[in-house]
């Protein structure tokens, strides 16, 4: 093999073949390189784009990260469909295989105990989202402003105030800024209830999962500007769950799904358990 040795995950030897059109990260298919029992899966990239300072480079551009990021993935999903693999961090790229097999011994005792800890176990995802805007509540103008002149373009017949000595009678149907301010209250009470109503039924979700789970991890709520999701994320966390178990596991959050309004359970998994991994997760590497 010529080029450079991208890295997607090391994991126990497996016999359950993938998939034949499988292709990874510069579109080659992955291989494996087996060593002491342990089998890194890899892909030859080109040196060109996967060189330290090219690929310090591109970690900048999102457009290429994404579609590497997307490749990436691909593979790992692969493998969580035949083994329990250890996903490392992406872009994690060596010399050769020298260099992977090197990796492979240094840090053998940390991967054997990372692997028999996830074996036979996937990663599942619960988010909870606070979706005021679709609670059943009361819809009022955005604003005075906009709700009068509204009025003023609707046409109307003649109205008392038109008729000779009936200039001086106030319009009782328009609303006034007393009004205005008071439902706009009403509206910002009714999207606290809703969120405090969300974060409460996440904690007892939470709660819940755990002690279903055999392992937890909380991460920080997503940006909704960043992640496209509508509604606030309360609730953003992985369960690892044994594999044998899932079908259970999903069952358990179809019942305590909270039916009220304005509150949103989303579910994704399985995936590999890369909320358990530690470091091997984290941040691209380049090694020598």
């Amino acid at each position: 093999m010529t080029g450079l040795r991208y890295v997607y995950a090391v994991c126990r030897p497996f016999r359950s073949a993938l998939q034949a059109q499988l292709t990874g990260v510069a579109g080659v298919p992955p291989k494996q390189l087996t060593h002491h029992g342990l089998v890194a899966v890899v892909s030859t990239v080109p040196e060109a784009d996967f060189a330290e300072a090219p690929l310090r480079a591109h970690l900048e551009d999102l457009d290429w990260l994404s579609a590497t990021a997307r490749a990436h993935q691909q593979v790992i999903d692969a493998l969580t469909a035949v083994t329990t693999p250890l996903p490392l961090r992406l872009a994690t790229v060596f010399r050769d295989d020298s260099g992977v097999r090197s990796m492979m011994e240094a840090r053998e005792d940390d991967f054997r105990r990372v692997l028999d800890r996830l074996a036979g176990r996937v990663e599942w995802g619960v988010k909870v989202y606070a979706e005021p805007e679709s609670a059943q509540s009361p819809q009022f103008p955005q604003s005075a402003q906009s709700a009068q002149s509204a009025k003023a373009t609707e046409p109307t017949a003649p109205t008392e105030t038109d008729r000779p000595g009936e200039t001086d009678r106030p319009d009782t149907k328009a609303m006034s800024g007393r009004d205005y301010l008071r439902r706009r209250r009403m509206q910002t009470r009714a999207r606290e209830d809703v969120w405090q109503r969300a974060a409460a039924f996440a904690g007892r979700l939470h709660e819940t999962l755990s002690s279903f789970a055999e392992d937890s991890r909380l991460h920080a709520p997503q940006n909704a500007a960043l992640s496209g999701a509508s509604g606030q994320n309360v609730l953003n966390a992985a369960y690892l769950v044994p594999r044998a178990d899932s079908e259970e596991f999903v069952e358990l959050v179809d019942r305590e799904k909270d039916d009220a309004p304005g509150i949103r359970v989303e579910l994704t998994g399985p995936w590999a358990a890369y909320s358990f991994t530690g470091e091997f997760a984290e941040e691209p590497e380049v090694g020598p």
